[in-house]
């Protein structure tokens, strides 16, 4: 009886155990994609049993009932829950906040972030997803520390300069982009197609040795992953635009009372003696300035892989229209792209990417004097649109309108002109693993560009003796050829001993060649004087000969480079690189150059003695020093080429022919940085908050310095030559970075991403060492240097007459300095006053002093990710402070329109002290003064957007894994007092970057989009 009980109960107990355990099955995904995540770990807590998602993401276990699932990731936060029942969830792994493990490119191989020694900055996929730029350079702006992104312009594919901590040279100033690991251009790739953007700011980047001295941008593109099924991913987004500001001119009633004032002043009768029905007349920039204008954007990407292959395959479409003339101003850009990766064995693997794009772009004539909105803001508003036979007006054809301000309609009815380029880049690699940690690497990068421009200058006429003035019509075209290629063998060791001394050493070396043609032709009397007509073909004129052109260039570069990396237990960390190039860009006295950079950090907070707490949670100082430099100048400037011209006598006649150009400089050699840097990361509050802090002083030597003078024996002033160029400047960078982030998911439906970063930027000349001990640049007016390089200045600084205030009455004028030096021999109460900088009693060009600086003193960015269940809510802004700019977009004739401002003019003693009077006779107040330069500071709030994620569950396991929508606005607004079209626009060049000639402004866009997986 006892051994039956018994039974029974050892029965029971077992089928009571045996109803314990269930069966949880279902999908792991990615929060942010929606894409399946192969390889995820589910684990039983405090037990042996777990699980691995398949290749499509899927999983089931069975565990005991009451038992916790832990699903873990690399890279992804854990997630855990209870096992109630049987039952078939979907997990959704969201990134972790911490970073410490995430792995950063830099150059040549990677790193851990804990590790890395420099100054590095990372911009993510996510980021450019949620910026959506249309170009890739717009999303630094605000995104990284120590990096100035600035507009050459609002129109469609217009260029953006990149500067990083400073303007170093007065050469190019850019950084050298390498993506994938060659040398190409960020501005043409499709946004989409990027999975992270590193900036290499300091010395860090001496590993690319003579093209780092500007700083390194390294681009790494989207690949598959391995055991993933192939996915879809589509996004779409499309919307309008229209300008972000208009400036403030006079009416036609204010307009005609400034002009009889002004004709009063000047002693000639008023223009008009009746102001009553004139209204408002015509305002130009409404007639100018499209609205709703399109912009449409496709991006379509594929991916996926197996254990032995992965692959990405993306195609995209932009369409952008301008705001100003759409149908003569307009961008088109195509992009394909495939990134194959196999293992075509255990220790070789294979990798390729490659690119093609084709773009196709019209502008208008912008940012110059004539310019289509110069001409918008200066021409008449009582100026009718059209005639009475429908035919554009004409602008009156007298000195008080100046000769080059047109009809803005009609210059763009009259603008023709197309560009189209076509692109295919990529790379070719293999790595081979010889023995246990190392590994060479073998890659050719290369790139391959033909473009073709054409212009037609149609028979037009805007008027009696305006510039402008087509008499015969003509047609100019252009094709261009560029190649390169860099072949890159390197290979890397890591080696660890005894589990605490890490070594990785790379060693290798990079050739590099450029080469490329163009040629250019100009032929005239098109038939029909008609663009449909326009090609040098059909152009047969006299003479014809066709006007023409062309040249040729070939250049390369050799370099061998060494790396040392060490650390002690990931604790103390050292690293030395040492880079020797060899350029064709130089002669043979100066053809090798070498650059050393050491760079060090110690983790204070693996010490022993560091305390853990709830407050600092990592700690990390880092230093960084070391040599690069910059051969982005000119070609053959060591050697004498016939580019010049001369007249020569055969057979008794003149004959032109060529003579030698330039003198050349045998000893001309690399713009040199040396670069210092020393830095804190610290993570607070369990790695929530980030900080990190940069101090930096970057020194450039032996900038090129052109036309320094020599004996005139020597034939430069010939024409077509002109003195050498010479490495005569120095300038100095310094200033300070911080950087404070703050990421946490703060409950499982809200999660919060905030970031703020500002620059402190100092910039000074130390050396120009020609002639006159200063270089000149930009221009004011019809010519007036405007800006220069000079000892002790910032680069670029505005240089004219200080503006003391407004001569208030005959006694101030009797008793100031003769301003009579200036040109205009006659001052009268209501002229500006200008200051006796050199207190000679006089005012002339002696007195002419600092009077602005392009260059911003600090540079901020704000930027704000909220997500809260499906919502999502972006904010990114961006500040620059300190920055001055010229006023150059007022043509200062009798008869142009104004702005507003000067409606606060001096009309008599006392009335205003900071603008002067009008009149139509001479005087000195048009000469380059401060009054002219204006206070260009600035905060832009740059793209807003919100979304909504609809729930997995609402899609069907066979619709898409994630559907997105949203809208937002970029350019939203930009706070400033300056009078012009855009604050933060710049032409780029280092010396005259912030004289405005009337900016074509960055177009506001509301837009609507999907973002679509599958």
């Amino acid at each position: 009886m006892k051994s039956k009980l018994f039974l029974i109960a050892f029965m029971l107990v077992s089928s009571f155990c045996f109803a314990q355990d269930v069966e949880i099955s279902g999908k792991v995904n990615e929060a942010a994609t929606g894409l399946s995540m192969p390889g995820v770990n589910i684990a039983v807590k405090n037990s042996t049993v777990n699980s691995v998602t398949d290749i499509d993401g899927n999983f089931s276990i069975t565990v005991p009932t009451g038992s916790t699932l832990v699903f873990s990731f690399i890279g992804f936060e854990s997630f855990e829950m209870v096992a109630i029942t049987t039952q078939s969830v979907t997990v959704n792994l969201k990134e972790t906040a911490k970073t410490l493990d995430e792995v950063i490119v830099i150059g040549y191989g990677s790193q851990k972030k804990k590790e890395v020694t420099g100054a590095v900055s990372v911009v993510s996929a996510e980021t450019l997803g949620k910026l959506r730029p249309v170009k890739v350079e717009q999303a630094l702006q605000g995104t990284v520390s120590g990096v100035n992104v600035t507009t050459q312009s609002g129109s469609p594919g217009a260029g953006l300069d990149i500067r990083i901590r400073g303007i170093g040279t007065n050469g190019a100033a850019g950084p050298t982009v390498i993506i994938d690991g060659y040398i190409g251009e960020l501005g043409l790739l499709n946004p989409q197609d990027i999975e992270t953007i590193t900036v290499l700011k300091d010395a860090q980047a001496a590993i690319y040795g003579t093209i780092g001295a500007n700083g390194v941008v390294l681009v790494t593109t989207k690949k598959g992953r391995k055991n993933q099924k192939t996915s879809v991913s589509y996004n779409f987004y499309t919307g309008f635009q229209e300008t972000s500001r208009k400036l403030p001119t006079l009416n036609g009633t204010q307009y005609a009372a400034l002009l009889n004032e002004s004709y009063a002043n000047g002693g000639q009768p008023i223009p008009f003696p009746n102001l009553s029905g004139l209204g408002k007349g015509t305002d130009w920039q409404d007639q100018v300035f499209s609205k709703n204008v399109p912009l449409i954007s496709h991006d379509l990407n594929l991916s996926g892989g197996s254990d032995k292959i992965t692959y990405s395959l993306s195609g995209s479409h932009l369409d952008q229209d301008g705001i100003v003339g759409p149908d003569k101003s307009n961008f088109l850009r195509n992009t394909a792209r495939l990134s194959l990766g196999a293992d075509l064995t255990d220790n070789l693997k294979l990798n390729t990417n490659l690119i093609y794009t084709y773009f196709n772009r019209r502008t208008l004539n912008e940012n110059a004097l004539g310019s289509v909105l110069f001409n918008a803001l200066n021409v008449s508003p009582l100026q009718n649109l059209r005639d009475e036979n429908g035919d554009y007006t004409l602008v009156p054809a007298t000195s008080g309108f100046g000769n080059e301000i047109i009809n803005p309609l009609a210059q763009i009815d009259n603008t023709y002109n197309s560009y189209y380029y076509k692109r295919i880049n990529g790379t070719f690699g293999l790595d081979y693993t010889v023995i246990k940690g190392l590994t060479i690497t073998g890659r050719m990068g290369f790139n391959t560009a033909n473009s073709n421009s054409k212009s037609f200058s149609k028979i037009v006429d805007y008027g009696p003796g305006k510039i402008y003035n087509v008499t015969r019509s003509s047609v100019s075209q252009a094709t261009v050829n560029d190649n390169s290629y860099t072949f890159d063998l390197f290979g890397v060791y890591q080696k660890s001993i005894a589990e605490s001394h890490n070594f990785s050493f790379t060693l290798g070396t990079t050739v590099f060649k450029e080469w490329g043609t163009g040629l250019s032709a100009t032929g005239y009397d098109v038939p029909n004087n008609s663009w449909q007509f326009a090609d040098i073909s059909l152009a047969n004129g006299l003479p014809l000969q066709k006007s023409a052109g062309s040249y040729k260039y070939d250049e390369r570069r050799l370099s061998y480079f060494g790396r040392l990396q060490y650390d002690y237990k990931g604790r103390y960390l050292f690293s030395a690189m040492l880079r020797r190039d060899m350029s064709t860009k130089f002669g043979p006295d100066n053809r090798v150059a070498y650059f050393p950079s050491v760079t060090g950090g110690w983790v204070l907070s693996d010490e022993s003695f560091f305390k853990q707490n709830n407050i600092l949670s990592f700690a990390k100082l880092r230093a960084s020093y070391g040599s690069l430099g910059n051969d982005q100048i000119g070609n053959n400037l060591y050697t004498a080429l016939l580019s010049g011209e001369a007249t020569y006598v055969f057979d008794n006649a003149l004959t032109t022919g060529t003579a030698v150009g330039p003198i050349p400089n045998p000893k001309v050699k690399w713009e040199a940085a040396k670069k210092f840097d020393i830095g804190a990361d610290l993570n607070f509050f369990n790695n929530d908050v980030t900080f990190v802090a940069d101090y930096f002083v970057d020194t450039r030597t032996d900038l090129l310095i052109p036309n320094i003078p020599v004996s005139g024996i020597l034939g430069a002033s010939a024409p077509g030559s002109s003195f050498p160029t010479i490495n005569a400047g120095d300038v100095k960078n310094y200033g300070l970075e911080l950087a404070v982030g703050y990421k946490k998911n703060l409950s499982d439906n809200l999660r919060i991403d905030v970031n703020y970063n500002v620059t402190f930027l100092k910039n000074k000349v130390t050396k120009v060492d020609n002639a006159t001990g200063f270089l000149s640049g930009g221009g004011f007016g019809l010519g007036e240097a405007a800006a220069r390089m000079e000892v002790g200045k910032p680069m670029g600084y505005f240089y004219g007459l200080k503006m003391e205030g407004i001569f208030q009455n005959q006694a101030e004028i009797d008793a100031a300095p003769s301003q009579s030096g200036l040109g205009s021999q006659s001052t009268q109460p209501g002229d500006i006053r200008f200051a006796d900088i050199n207190n000679d009693g006089k005012i002339d060009a002696n007195d002419k002093t600092n009077i602005g600086d392009p260059i911003p003193a600090a540079t901020m960015g704000f930027n704000i990710n909220l997500q809260y269940k499906g919502f999502d809510f972006v904010a990114y802004t961006f500040a620059s402070i300190g920055n001055d700019m010229v006023r150059n977009y007022e043509r200062n004739v009798p008869n142009g329109n104004r702005l507003n401002y000067v409606l606060n003019r001096w009309t008599g003693e006392g009335t205003s002290n900071s603008v002067p009077r009008v009149t139509t006779g001479a005087t000195n107040n048009n000469v380059f003064s401060s009054y002219y330069v204006e206070d260009a500071s600035y905060a832009r709030i740059q793209n807003v957007q919100l979304g909504y994620t609809f729930d997995e569950k609402l899609l069907g396991k066979s619709g898409p894994t994630k559907v997105r929508l949203y809208a937002g606005v970029n350019n939203l607004y930009t706070f400033t007092k300056y009078r012009g079209y855009d604050p933060g626009a710049s032409s780029g060049a280092p010396i005259g970057s912030g004289i405005d000639y009337g900016f074509y402004p960055v177009a506001r866009t509301y837009m609507v989009g999907a973002n679509i997986n599958f």
